[in-house]
């Protein structure tokens, strides 16, 4: 059996951030070591720099650069830093 080489390994490399809410015509874009970020109402935009900062956290914590974490546990830490 061919074992994988590092080439063929998924890697998460950032996120892109889409919001589709705004109304007033304002341009929001933050660009962050993990996320890039666009659009959305002033609270939307707001909510998605905030998941930003937490999930950026949980990877410190956790002593990890993003390149060095598996998709998996880099959609976990995403979805737990998705908090109303």
């Amino acid at each position: 059996m061919k074992k994988k080489s590092k080439k063929d390994e998924a890697k998460v490399l950032g996120f892109v951030g889409l919001g589709l809410d705004n109304k007033d015509d304002h341009q929001r874009i933050t660009n962050c070591e993990h996320f890039y970020l666009v659009g959305g109402s002033e609270e939307t935009h707001e909510r998605m720099q905030d998941t930003a900062i937490r999930f950026s956290e949980s990877l410190e914590k956790k002593g990890k650069r993003l390149e060095d974490t598996c998709p998996q546990e880099a959609i976990d830490l995403l979805r737990n830093s998705m908090r109303d």
